[in-house]
């Protein structure tokens, strides 16, 4: 007679290690775009700090982000993407963007993204 069998069969391996990389891979997929948002939000916070809401026109915002995005690299979202706003003496910079990374074939992964910065005295979201 048989011993019982003890421990996980090849089959077993692969259906739980398949799941585990895709997995895996979506992440290494998605790292670019992530750190390309990081560096969007440093910027704009970047600038929120070194411009003063008295003084600053909207093409002057626009002027540093742009010169903050020469700086660390971005490429996506453009300067002209991004919505700069006054109301109530305070101006808001506003970058909602979508991104994507390819994952297999014509298969991609879409992820959207909101930061609001204010230049005086308001919160981030």
């Amino acid at each position: 007679m048989r011993k019982q069998q003890r421990g996980i069969t090849m089959i077993g391996w692969l259906i739980l290690l398949i799941p585990v990389a895709i997995v895996f891979y979506a992440g290494i997929r998605l790292a670019p775009v992530y750190l390309n948002y990081m560096k969007v939000v440093h910027s704009l916070e970047q600038v929120a700090s070194e411009v003063g809401s008295s003084d600053a026109t909207a093409q002057g915002i626009r002027g540093a982000v742009e010169k903050h995005f020469n700086i660390e690299s971005v490429d996506y979202p453009d300067s002209k993407d991004l919505k700069i706003a006054r109301a109530d003496g305070v101006w808001t910079i506003e970058a909602a963007y979508d991104d994507q990374a390819p994952l297999f074939a014509n298969v991609f992964i879409l992820v959207s993204f909101d930061k609001t910065v204010s230049l005086k005295g308001g919160s981030t979201n």
